[in-house]
């Protein structure tokens, strides 16, 4: 039977309090198990030693017998000095997906082009306002 230490909600809404405890890893997550473990109170402060409550005897017992934890339980047996966890490390979970990779070229493309059109709309005042400043001496002398 393959048993995993992990976390059981109880609590009203909005007011979680959790079990540590042991179970067979094919019943829910709020089902039957077969021994609690320890108490974990997210509502209390980070500093506040009623938050993780665990008994370290029995962790280590149900770890010795191939017991897996779950990544938070694995956090809290971490802190407790009960098992080692390892470093977790994921260089591509900030990448962004395929699709937003496509809309971020299209934008660039589309930035490009603008600027290019901006350049080009810019360029060609510039080209037309010496040609008028020489009419306007021009006009002048003509109307003297």
């Amino acid at each position: 039977m393959a048993t995993s230490i992990r976390l059981s909600r109880g609590g009203s809404k909005k007011r979680p309090y959790y079990r540590i405890v042991v179970a067979d890893a094919r019943s829910p997550r709020d089902g039957k198990f077969i021994e609690k473990i320890g108490t974990y109170n997210p509502l209390l402060a980070k500093d506040d030693a009623n938050r993780i409550v665990l008994d370290s005897d029995r962790a280590k017992h149900w770890l010795s017998v191939g017991a897996q934890p779950t990544d938070r339980v694995a956090r809290f047996l971490d802190v407790a000095g009960v098992k080692e966890r390892a470093a977790r490390n994921n260089p591509k979970k900030a990448e962004p997906g395929e699709k937003a990779k496509e809309r971020a070229e299209e934008r660039a493309e589309k930035l490009k082009a603008q600027q290019e059109a901006e350049a080009a709309a810019s360029a060609a005042p510039a080209e037309e306002a010496p040609a008028a400043e020489t009419d306007a001496p021009a006009e002048a002398t003509a109307e003297q």
